[in-house]
């Protein structure tokens, strides 16, 4: 599928609203400064989809997208190595980075990741005049590709392609980092692009 460099541009600075809006939050949250990086938008067969994630076990904040949104996709909020811990310590008040992974950490990187996708969501829906919401999150601990691939096969349209936004957070202050990885079924994010080029290019 091939999208006209207006549209690439205009789903970048989508992302990019919303990925900065969910920046903040998590600054405010953990009482410090996160970084971020330009939006990657990578468009693939699903066959490829492993490709673009890894095999190590991760904790993974899980949204379907809701709302006005026609067929949809879902939102993931990834935590890689210790991050969800070490986000969780600050939360809860813990220095211990070596302790189990228990569920007070577990309710503490769910309540970030929906403060923090739901963020992202108000932002990309004011812009496009449209309501998009998230599910109620699931905590996943597993490798990416196969929450990835699992949440793929459960979806109600079949689908060949995935469109992947991937946003990276991170903060140096506390070495934790977070990707926002979006993947939408090519004819929600069609949708989308044309709405986005009308806002850009109204007719006359």
């Amino acid at each position: 599928m091939k999208f006209s460099p207006i549209q690439l541009d205009a789903l970048e600075e989508l992302a990019n609203i919303g990925s900065a809006h969910s920046a903040t939050t998590l600054s405010l949250m953990l009482k410090c400064h996160v970084n971020m990086n330009v939006p990657e938008i990578v468009i693939t067969d699903i066959a490829n989809l492993g490709q673009l994630l890894t095999d190590e076990i991760t904790t993974l904040v899980v949204f379907e997208l809701q709302g006005d949104i026609p067929h949809g996709g879902f939102l993931v909020l990834h935590f890689p190595g210790d991050s969800a811990l070490r986000t969780a310590n600050i939360l809860i008040g813990s220095g211990d980075i070596a302790r189990p992974y228990g569920e007070m950490d577990q309710s503490a990187i769910l309540e970030v990741g929906n403060i923090m996708i739901s963020s992202f969501l108000s932002a990309t829906s004011d812009l496009l005049g449209i309501i998009m919401l998230p599910s109620p999150p699931v905590l996943v601990t597993d490798m990416t590709h196969a929450v990835i691939e699992s949440l793929i096969a459960g979806m109600s349209t079949e689908i060949n392609e995935m469109v992947v936004f991937r946003i990276n957070l991170s903060s140096d202050e506390h070495e934790i980092a977070a990707n926002i990885m979006i993947f939408l079924e090519v004819d929600t994010l069609r949708m989308v692009a044309e709405m986005l080029e009308k806002m850009i290019m109204p007719e006359p």
